[in-house]
């Protein structure tokens, strides 16, 4: 990989990975409904699911999804499903301790590295990332490479949001400023989806 190359890819995953998405809508929600250190299993799971996502499209199971659509046909609306099923968890999330006991739990390291496949963001970042910053003399060093700079970013923009929610958390004590913004995440979240559901 070529200097520029590098630098382009990095300029590239920083600006997809701290822009808004799926994964940043749903750390901050739970940063705000769970704090910092329930939300770490999200936190992980974005961090090592999508640089694997990566990796895995790129040595060749995005060649089984052209050759099998129907496999990918059925994981885009299972999943669709899923993440709609979390968007109403977040819109009706009770805030901890607010005197409710039926709170929620967190999403988990393995729902999270599982939702990367359905995250219409995180194909958007893998499919162009694989296809302009590799070549083709040094393909799989480029992969090595764009997995890397995902991983390293993913730390930086992950850990962000889940403090941005975590920040939020401490500055509205009334409840239903609680409910407002777990709707409006709830709906982001939803909204996110529509791209991958056109296609």
């Amino acid at each position: 990989m070529t200097y520029d190359l590098f630098i382009g890819l990095v300029v590239f995953a920083a600006i997809a990975a701290f822009t808004p998405g799926p994964n940043n809508t749903m750390l901050m929600a739970s940063g705000i409904n769970f704090g910092f250190r329930r939300t770490m299993p999200l936190i992980m799971g974005v961090m090592v699911g999508f640089p694997f996502m990566i990796g895995c499209i790129g040595l060749g199971l995005g060649k089984i999804f052209e050759i099998y659509p129907i496999i990918y046909t059925v994981m885009k609306y299972v999943g669709a499903g899923y993440m709609l099923w979390l968007a109403w968890k977040i819109a009706t999330e009770k805030p901890a301790g607010d005197g409710v006991k039926d709170v929620g739990q967190p999403i988990s390291f393995f729902q999270a590295c599982a939702l990367q496949w359905v995250n219409p963001k995180a194909w958007v970042m893998a499919v162009t990332s694989l296809s302009a910053y590799t070549i083709a003399s040094s393909y799989y060093v480029g992969v090595g490479f764009v997995v890397a700079v995902a991983a390293v970013m993913g730390i930086g923009s992950a850990t962000t949001w889940a403090m941005f929610g975590v920040g939020l958390k401490h500055i509205l004590n009334d409840v239903r400023y609680f409910r407002i913004i777990n709707v409006a995440l709830g709906l982001s979240l939803a909204a996110s989806l529509v791209p991958m559901l056109r296609h």
